[in-house]
């Protein structure tokens, strides 16, 4: 009996780019809205942002892989998100922060206009990113843990999900855990006889006129400009190098900076080069042909142009669930996150220390003159960094 005949290649780059929109957006999708309600968006502002960035960088996936032929595919910034959960409400509430994330989006596409700005944000050590980053991800990392206290009987099944996954699954472990969260919730509302509003369900764009404050400017604008560069744009490029392409710097910049701009007044905050997920739809096993598998960033777009549409009811689910579960899922999203943070930060033995101060700084969650931490910390780390290199080139000039 001969063979089936097997599908065609371009047919699995379709199926890659969906898997690549599902695994990025489940996993992540609760950080996001965890960030924006933490800045002060309200439940409809921050599901107009979670509507935003799914279309913004569905379009981005779409415009840049088509255009350069190549898989490149977007993302949310979930760094990003996370250090807006860290960073709280600023001075002027939501509409600074919204203003934060155009100074945020200027900065991107300044970055394409103007090298040396790339150049500026390359000279900070990457061990001291990585450690703000860390520092910011610790208390969101922390939650499937307190929670486990809080409420077991909603959060165990959900971490218990994530650890079988996680074992044999580990690209869906994430997405699953979510799924059993979903059906705690539902479990919830079935035992509380209560009912979903249907006018939750519908997807609608809250626009927000932005304030420009000195809090919000360096407390959220440079914090996550830098970790969206450095934790997505950079290891995004890097990440497609390794499979053999090269992404067009400055029109990537270009367009994700506008994506950027256009999402802010909605409430998105950034959008940018996808890394970890970008091997999903770049990798040999989408095609062998490195030339095809273009096809699976445009999918990717569409995939997360069509989850868009859901965004209000994936934000309702998060508003009706009952205490810890999704800032469990939250956690449990950034725990390889965390890892990788830490790793890269203490890895130089000679950077240990700098490192070391800039993520208890971060993780401190202190507000100084109105300031979020991750902007202390950064100033701290380069400090003790700068400090202890003056040291040794006096040293070495003896």
């Amino acid at each position: 009996m001969p063979a089936p005949p097997s599908r065609p290649a371009s047919a699995r780059a379709v199926l890659a780019g969906v898997v690549t929109a599902l695994v990025g957006f489940t996993s992540s999708f609760a950080v996001v809205l965890t960030g924006l309600h933490a800045v002060g968006a309200s439940s409809a502002q921050a599901a107009s942002g979670l509507l935003a960035l799914s279309l913004t960088m569905g379009l981005a996936c779409i415009v840049l892989a088509w255009r350069y032929r190549m898989p490149i595919t977007s993302a949310w910034s979930t760094p990003g998100a996370a250090l807006l959960a860290a960073t709280g409400t600023v001075e002027g509430g939501w509409p600074a922060a919204v203003g934060a994330f155009l100074v945020a989006a200027a900065l991107i596409l300044l970055t394409a206009l103007w090298p040396a700005l790339g150049a500026l944000i390359a000279r900070i050590p990457p061990s001291i990113a990585q450690a703000m980053l860390a520092g910011v991800l610790l208390p969101l990392c922390l939650a499937p843990i307190t929670g486990l206290v809080a409420n077991p009987w909603g959060v165990i099944p959900v971490v218990v999900t994530w650890l079988v996954c996680a074992r044999l699954a580990p690209r869906w472990a994430v997405p699953l855990a979510f799924a059993a969260a979903a059906v705690v919730v539902g479990v919830s509302l079935a035992h509380q006889g209560a009912s979903v509003d249907p006018g939750l369900l519908v997807p609608r764009v809250e626009l927000t006129a932005p304030v420009f404050t000195l809090g919000a400017l360096v407390g959220i604008a440079l914090p996550l400009f830098i970790v969206t560069m450095a934790s997505q744009n950079v290891p995004g490029v890097a990440i497609m190098r390794s499979f053999g392409y090269e992404v067009p710097w400055r029109p990537a910049m270009l367009v994700t900076g506008l994506g950027t701009a256009l999402g802010a007044p909605a409430g998105g905050h950034a959008i940018n080069l996808a890394a970890i997920s970008a091997a999903l739809a770049a990798s040999p096993e989408v095609d062998p042909d490195p030339r095809r598998r273009w096809v699976a960033g445009v999918s990717t777009g569409v995939s997360y142009l069509v989850l868009g549409g859901f965004s209000a009811a994936f934000a309702a689910l998060v508003l009706l669930a009952p205490e810890a579960v999704i800032p469990a899922v939250a956690g449990l999203a950034l725990f390889g996150a965390f890892g990788s943070s830490v790793q890269q930060a203490i890895d130089d033995p000679g950077e240990r220390l700098p490192a070391v101060v800039t993520f208890l700084v971060a993780a401190s969650g202190i507000a100084v003159l109105g300031v979020s931490a991750a902007f202390w910390a950064l100033v701290a780390g380069l400090l003790v960094r700068t400090v202890l290199h003056l040291g040794k080139r006096r040293e070495a000039g003896s």
